[in-house]
């Protein structure tokens, strides 16, 4: 992926540097650290349990958002993921301000934190064990970047668009916020039963591979930021991460009713449904007969 020297998103903020609000002395993992913590817990994280909901974190109240935070530009000359990230940001607000300015609407841009270890979020505490995450209280996408060596190594997902890939979603899940998908989907919660929630938290997920891959079009369409094989990578990573996939991996097992991001077919499928309809229209993975 061609992506130095283009435009940073102004709407980074840097936590690394700032410590673990609020963890005191406490041991990530009690004694396998930060780094075993990460390994066992970001696959419950991609096999579909919710990060906030394993470590008890979806309380309506929660630590204010850490106010200490750094602009994309300040990032050191020699941060090269750091401006990576910056600049996949900046490719998602100008393709989602796009389509949005299109339909008569307003985009409202949300922020992205990095942060080593753990950090303070509007919907509690966040942890590096819980992978790449969106907190819609505070309209932020929260990465430790360590995460995509996890990628890369153990789950066999390398490359510089797989990366992007995996930003694009979690972006894809702030414009399902503000398109009040999210809100409607978890209304539904407390009506119906875990393996129909389910069902319907895989068809959000796989919505926003799709609006993953409706930013893909777009930026290759108006930058040609792609180079050969980076189509591949982002597919790739989107069936490495299907539940069947990481399922057979950790349990030796399938269990289809337990499903809440989708197959890795299905995964792959819906970002290149975006990719190749490259509209919100192409998304509608809700009134979809067959995934």
């Amino acid at each position: 992926m061609r992506w130095q020297g283009r435009r940073e998103s102004e709407n980074v903020e840097d936590r690394r540097s700032a410590g673990v609000p609020g963890l005191g002395g406490l041991r990530l993992g009690g004694g396998l650290g930060v780094g075993g913590v990460l390994v066992a817990l970001v696959l419950g994280w991609l096999l579909g349990i919710n990060p906030l909901a394993l470590l008890g974190m979806m309380e309506a109240t929660g630590p204010a958002p850490d106010s200490r935070s750094v602009p994309a530009q300040s990032l050191p000359a020699d941060d090269s993921m750091g401006r990576f990230v910056a600049v996949v940001l900046a490719d998602t607000e100008d393709v989602w301000n796009q389509i949005f300015s299109r339909a008569g609407a307003d985009y409202r841009e949300p922020r992205l934190v990095l942060f080593r270890g753990a950090t303070s979020t509007a919907c509690g505490r966040g942890q590096a064990a819980m992978g790449p995450f969106y907190c819609p209280a505070d309209e932020r996408v929260y990465i430790d970047l360590e995460f995509f060596d996890t990628l890369r190594q153990r789950l066999g997902a390398p490359g510089d668009f797989a990366q992007a890939y995996v930003i694009a979603h979690e972006v894809g899940h702030h414009v399902q916020r503000l398109l009040g998908i999210t809100d409607r989907v978890e209304s539904m919660r407390a009506r119906v039963s875990e393996a129909q929630f389910n069902a319907l938290s895989v068809r959000l997920e796989l919505q926003a591979d799709c609006f993953a891959g409706v930013w893909a079009h777009h930026t290759e369409r108006s930058k040609q930021v792609l180079e050969h094989g980076d189509l591949d990578e982002a597919l790739r990573a989107a069936a490495q991460i299907g539940d069947d996939t990481l399922q057979r991996r950790t349990q030796g097992q399938v269990v289809p009713e337990s499903f809440t991001h989708g197959t890795s077919a299905q995964r792959a499928r819906w970002f290149r449904r975006g990719w190749e309809g490259s509209s919100v229209q192409a998304c509608n993975t809700f009134e979809a007969r067959e995934l």
